[in-house]
């Protein structure tokens, strides 16, 4: 498989020529709204270290939002929290897929994204229609994609943001010790996160997804990124309009608002998510970063290698 974009070389001298919508910040100005409580209800599985919760917590407008809540059998708290999103048109899963982290000794909550779930991995999050309804190009990236207030990504980053407020209310975790991470798409939520809440202890973003979106439709030769091509194919005179709309879901753009640190993955034969668009987010970075690069890997990544990266990382932050 060849280089997937540019040389690591090139990937470090890049930089994102991705524009800011006017307005960013008051765009995501009530992204933090109280909107009510989270629920925790323990349940009953086959997971004898582990205790598991099913989570339910009010996302963008009071929407529902699911999610797995798993701890240590028998912590007491207060216990570093890590928040996790997943990858495109995947789910929460089954608790049995949430394993990792409180192995680790970790609070963790992992949350749906709303109206996926239906590719790789199980959801139980519908979505609210028809907000962003309009013509579009199949898959979630052209949703809404004329007005930024409609676009399908303005209610999951908001879902995102308030899985961090639903994690920080329950009793065992400790709210100064909460890290957000994902890969592919659950990394670019991760970003967006990030550059919305201040006052996050860490982050870990993998291969991410939504950075450098306009480089990522040009570029990209696998994955999501096509659908906003594929609409532009047909929609020859809304290309200004339709990557102002993602500016306001870009990455790039929530990255120089983050100030936790970061660790960071990319990998050099990605058809998906071009390398360029990681490092474009990546050098935008406003806080303390870190990447790891694996030079023969495509969308995968480092997978479990990268897992131990990414525990090391954060435990040096964290200190379970």
């Amino acid at each position: 498989m060849p280089l997937s974009d540019l040389t690591h070389e090139d990937c470090l001298a890049y930089r994102s020529t991705a524009v800011e919508p006017a307005g960013f910040d008051e765009f995501w100005a009530g992204v933090h709204a109280d909107t009510g409580p989270a629920s925790f209800e323990l349940i009953s599985t086959s997971l004898k270290t582990l205790r598991v919760y099913d989570v339910s917590f009010p996302g963008y407008e009071g929407q529902p939002v699911r999610g797995w809540f798993v701890v240590p059998a028998g912590a007491d708290g207060p216990l570093p929290c890590v928040v996790e999103f997943p990858g495109y048109n995947g789910g929460r899963g089954l608790p049995e897929d949430c394993l990792l982290y409180a192995s680790a000794g970790y609070a963790h909550l992992f949350i749906d994204v709303r109206g996926q779930g239906g590719g790789w991995r199980r959801g139980d999050t519908g979505d609210v229609e028809p907000v962003g309804s309009g013509p579009q190009h199949p898959g979630y990236m052209t949703r809404g994609i004329l007005d930024p207030a409609k676009h399908f990504y303005r209610r999951v980053i908001t879902d995102a943001v308030r899985a961090v407020h639903a994690a920080r209310s329950f009793e065992l975790v400790d709210p100064a010790r909460v890290a957000v991470t994902g890969i592919s798409q659950g990394g670019g939520l991760t970003l967006a996160v990030a550059g919305l809440v201040p006052d996050l202890a860490a982050a870990a973003a993998d291969v991410p997804f939504l950075c450098d979106m306009r480089r990522g439709a040009e570029r990209a030769a696998t994955g999501p990124y096509l659908e906003v091509a594929g609409y532009l194919k047909v929609h020859r005179d809304r290309v200004d309009t339709v990557f102002d709309t993602l500016g306001h879901f870009d990455g790039v753009n929530f990255a120089k608002r983050a100030t936790a640190p970061i660790l960071f993955s990319a990998a050099m034969m990605d058809t998906t998510c071009p390398p360029s668009t990681v490092y474009g987010a990546y050098h935008n970075y406003a806080g303390p970063k870190q990447i790891e690069v694996y030079h023969f890997n495509g969308h995968e990544g480092g997978e479990t290698v990268q897992h131990a990266a990414r525990l090391r990382f954060l435990a040096g932050i964290l200190h379970p």
